[in-house]
């Protein structure tokens, strides 16, 4: 990414940043309730919002390289649904709700995920089968989840779990924040270093050995950093889809095509991305809730339709 297009992607989150914090404009005339809603409330909102995007776009830009392939997202290979599953099983049917405790779940839930995918589908998989292995695992995943939360033991569970399954940064506080944001942060800085191990992956896993990368170690540093942050940040708001599809397409461009280089630009625009669909989700109706999974699917869900129909990858089957 040239310094000028860093330079824009930086400003642009700066400015949503800001409107994240400043919106809505109506701010109660005390000074101290003032100051509590600002640091709260919309503070930790914001701040969420910034990593989970993040993570979702530095961990989409990770995976797309180790499988050589666009569309291998955190969603779309089962990490955020198995992330979801861990987190409901462990609140629901364990009867524990720490955050401590929600995040083990969920990271162990989307590490299961991924070697499952790994397993099946193989670490080169072609796109259809990728595409496959991961909706089959999102699918058992999102019904085990339904199951869970239909035996626990309070009724109302589907009713309390909802929002959070949808996606949802609303009323989380800064402790929360911190659960979710010192993983993910750490993910993204140890993705990171890894980006040119992940670049030599294009070349072939051949080339990639015979300059010394050890590629046993760079999937099980992948699987295991992605599990690690979208655990941490699902237990916390829930399951959010295609943003770490999109991001990493948007900044493999922007990378000159390089895999490896795009996890920092992509992480970027990710959360760009998340910080503006949680910007949208305040417009709905007064005592409306609009889950910002929603937001992001309307989005996103035609971007992927329309990536399969051009490359046709469901004729390789």
């Amino acid at each position: 990414m040239t310094p000028r297009l860093w330079m824009a992607v930086s400003l642009a989150l700066v400015a949503v940043a800001i409107a994240s914090l400043a919106l809505p404009l109506s701010l109660p005339d005390d000074s101290e309730l003032a100051r509590a809603i600002l640091i709260e409330l919309r503070a930790p909102r914001t701040i969420l919002a910034l990593v989970y995007g993040g993570m979702l776009g530095a961990s989409g830009a990770a995976i797309q390289a180790l499988f050589a392939n666009p569309l291998a997202s955190p969603d779309l290979t089962g990490a955020t649904s198995g992330a979801a599953l861990g987190a409901v099983v462990t609140a629901y049917l364990g009867g524990v709700t720490a955050p401590l405790a929600l995040s083990a779940g969920s990271i162990a839930g989307a590490l299961a995920a991924l070697s499952l995918l790994l397993a099946l589908a193989g670490p080169r998989a072609e796109t259809a089968s990728l595409l496959l292995a991961g909706l089959a695992i999102s699918a058992v995943a999102g019904a085990l989840t339904i199951l869970a939360l239909a035996l626990a033991p309070s009724p109302f569970a589907f009713y309390d779990a909802f929002d959070w399954l949808m996606g949802s940064m609303v009323d989380r506080s800064l402790a929360q924040a911190g659960f979710a944001a010192l993983p993910a942060l750490a993910a993204i800085a140890f993705l990171a270093r890894r980006r040119d191990a992940l670049d030599s992956l294009a070349l072939g896993e051949e080339v990639s050995q015979s300059i010394g990368h050890d590629l046993r170690q760079i999937r099980l540093e992948v699987v295991g950093l992605t599990a690690l942050g979208v655990g941490a940040c699902v237990a916390i708001c829930g399951a959010i889809g295609f943003i770490g599809l999109v991001a990493p397409i948007l900044a493999r461009r922007a990378s000159e095509g390089h895999p490896g280089r795009a996890i920092l630009p992509a992480s970027a625009i990710g959360a760009l991305l998340l910080v503006v669909a949680d910007l949208a989700v305040r417009t709905a109706p007064a005592g409306r809730v609009l889950p910002i999974g929603v937001v992001t699917a309307l989005v996103g869900a035609p971007f992927f339709v329309w990536l399969v129909i051009r490359h046709g990858w469901l004729a390789e089957r």
